[in-house]
C-alpha cells in the first residue's frame, strides 16, 4: 500500500464532509493510505494573503513543517481541496525561488520550534495521485457497477491546473485527467468547454449578481450539453454550484436542476459502495433522478431546494474584514 501525508483542510470537516467520507471509503480499494497531518491549521483560503503577505505564507508553511516532521518515509503531501492544493504548492514553490521570503517565513516558524526546507515534500492533488500513481487500469479493474448511461460534465475549476508550477497536468486550459478517470468508470463524458472556468469563489459574499452570472454560465453549459451530473473536485465549486443554484434560478428566472457531486463519490458508486456511505443525499440539488440511471438509490432525506439566506441576514456567512490598521510591508 502506498502511503501519503494527507492535508484535509477546513471545508472537508464541515460543508464538504461528503467529499471526505467518500475519500475515506475508497482509499482501501485503491491501495493507498492517507495519514492525516497532525495538528494542521487552515491554509488561509484565498483571502489571507491579501491581509498579511508573510503571515499568510507562514500559516501554510506551518502545515508543511508539520508534514515533514511526520513524514516517516512519505515524501508526498496530498489534498483534495483545490484552494488548499494551490496554497500548499504555491508556498513550497515561492520558498524555493525566493530566498528572502524563505528566510522570513522560517523565522516566523522558529517561534513554534519548526522549520521547513522548501522542496522537501511533493505537493499533489488527490486526482493526480489516483490517475498517475494508482493508475487508471487499477481503477478500471475495481469497477463492479459501471456508470453506463450517465452523461457527465467534468469540472476542474480555475485553481487546480493553473498555474501549473510543477507540471502536474497535461494541459492547463484543457486538462484531461478527470475526463479519463470518469471514462474508465463507464460514464459518458461530455467535452465540457467551461471545465476550467471560475465558479466565482467567494463572490457570493461580495457581489451576488456577478456570482450568479458566473454560476449560470457553468450550469447553463452543462444543461446545454445534456449532462446528468456535473462532477467536481473542489469544495468551493461544489458549494457554489449546488447551494446557490436555486437562488441563481430565481435571479435569472430559469429552472436548471443540475446535480453537483464529487468525483470520489462517483468512484465509490462504481466500486459498488452504497450512496449513504459516500455522503450522497446531502446535496441541495437532488441527484436521485440521475443516479437512478445506474440503479442507485440515494437516501430519501435529500433537502428540498431552497435559497441561501440573503446577504446581511442574521444567518448569512460572516464576511471577512480587513484590519483597521494599514499593513507595513516588511
Amino acid at each position: 500500500m502506498s502511503e501519503y501525508l494527507f492535508y484535509p483542510g477546513c471545508s472537508l470537516q464541515r460543508t464538504a464532509r461528503p467529499y471526505l467520507d467518500s475519500i475515506m471509503a475508497i482509499q482501501g480499494i485503491l491501495g493507498i493510505g492517507l495519514a492525516e497531518i497532525q495538528d494542521w491549521n487552515c491554509c488561509g483560503a484565498t483571502e489571507y494573503s491579501a491581509v498579511h503577505h508573510i503571515a499568510a505564507f507562514a500559516l501554510v508553511a506551518r502545515n508543511l513543517a508539520l508534514a515533514a516532521r511526520q513524514a516517516n518515509g512519505a515524501q508526498t503531501v496530498t489534498t483534495a481541496c483545490s484552494a488548499c492544493y494551490l496554497n500548499l504548492a504555491k508556498t513550497d514553490s515561492y520558498l524555493r525561488r525566493d530566498s528572502q521570503l524563505n528566510e522570513q517565513v522560517n523565522k516566523s516558524l522558529e517561534a513554534g520550534g519548526m522549520h521547513y526546507q522548501p522542496g522537501e515534500l511533493e505537493i499533489r492533488h488527490l486526482l493526480d495521485i489516483i490517475v498517475n500513481d494508482v493508475g487508471l487500469e487499477k481503477v478500471k479493474n475495481s469497477v463492479v457497477r459501471p456508470l453506463q448511461g450517465l452523461r457527465i460534465a467534468p469540472y476542474y475549476g480555475c485553481m487546480i491546473a493553473r498555474p501549473d508550477r510543477d507540471h502536474r497536468w497535461d494541459n492547463v486550459e484543457h486538462p484531461t485527467a478527470l475526463d479519463r478517470l470518469m471514462k474508465v468508470l463507464g460514464a459518458e463524458v461530455i467535452d465540457f468547454p467551461l471545465k476550467t472556468h471560475c465558479c466565482g469563489g467567494h463572490m457570493t459574499q461580495i457581489n451576488l449578481p456577478v456570482a450568479y452570472d458566473l454560476i449560470r454560465r457553468l450550469i447553463h453549459s452543462a444543461h446545454e450539453y445534456r449532462a446528468d451530473l456535473l462532477v467536481t473536485l473542489c469544495p468551493m465549486c461544489q458549494l457554489n454550484l449546488d447551494a446557490y443554484q436555486v437562488e441563481m434560478n430565481k435571479y435569472f428566472r430559469t429552472d436548471y436542476r443540475v446535480p453537483i457531486v464529487y468525483f470520489t463519490q462517483l468512484m465509490g458508486l462504481a466500486f459498488g459502495l452504497d450512496a449513504d456511505t459516500l455522503g450522497l443525499g446531502k446535496e441541495f440539488i437532488d441527484p436521485r433522478p440521475a443516479l437512478a440511471k445506474i440503479g442507485v438509490e440515494a437516501p430519501a432525506e435529500v433537502p428540498a431546494p431552497k435559497a441561501r439566506p440573503p446577504k446581511g441576514a442574521k444567518e448569512a456567512l460572516p464576511m471577512p474584514r480587513m484590519p483597521a490598521y494599514e499593513e507595513v510591508e516588511e
